[in-house]
């Protein structure tokens, strides 16, 4: 029998992870970090931003490999266990991130999840960076509602997405059950707008735990 919720899909940075990669990659300059926010909280557009914050920081490939480990070392408690215990029961986990694509990719391996939608950069030869992939929807405004719209279009089923902020939020549309979490970063905007809101992801799995109504779902 299929799950009620066939799909499932994360946001990555302050949800699954403790940390923003931007912030991480921009060495805490203030300028990123206000810009990170300001767009996270639905105060600035994403794409008056994104191309911005790159140009300012101009990550090289040795340091998008270094955040690709932090990444791994960042892990919000219980985000693996709550991931294993949905793909266990049956629902296709996506990671669905306007972070590095690089960075995102080794997180979604140890994770052991399949489905990744990010950001790809662009490098010269030498390591320094070049550009980013200004196809990509999730670049800009409402981009995460595209991506989710386009997967269910080629999966049956009903679908519930997780995430921190004001991007995430934007896929609500798109989707049968909004999860705003808190448990990174607390969003008044994401609190009052999302179907359940929660601080840990004991809580994420007990909302779909209910939602699956499967007495053994661990």
């Amino acid at each position: 029998m299929s799950p009620p919720y066939r799909l499932v899909f994360f946001d990555v940075d302050s949800t699954l992870v403790t940390i923003e990669g931007i912030d991480i990659l921009a060495g805490g300059d203030p300028r990123i970090v206000e810009l990170t926010e300001a767009a996270m909280n639905g105060a600035i557009p994403l794409e008056e931003v994104y191309a911005r914050r790159l140009e300012l920081i101009r990550p090289s490939r040795a340091a998008v490999d270094a955040l690709a480990a932090r990444y791994r070392r960042s892990l919000v408690d219980g985000a693996a266990e709550t991931i294993a215990a949905l793909q266990r029961a049956g629902a296709i986990v996506h990671l669905v991130t306007a972070g590095v694509d690089q960075a995102i990719a080794p997180l979604a391996k140890t994770l052991d999840v399949r489905h990744v939608h990010a950001v790809r950069l662009q490098f010269a030869d030498d390591g320094s960076y070049a550009d980013f992939d200004r196809r990509s929807p999730l670049t800009r405004a409402g981009g995460k509602e595209i991506v989710v719209r386009d997967i269910r279009a080629r999966t049956k089923g009903k679908a519930a997405f997780v995430g921190d902020g004001a991007s995430d939020l934007e896929a609500k549309a798109a989707v049968d059950l909004f999860i705003g979490f808190g448990g990174v970063r607390e969003r008044a905007m994401v609190r009052e707008s999302a179907d359940v809101y929660v601080e840990t992801m004991g809580e994420v799995l007990s909302a779909l735990k209910d939602e699956f109504r499967i007495s053994n779902f661990e």
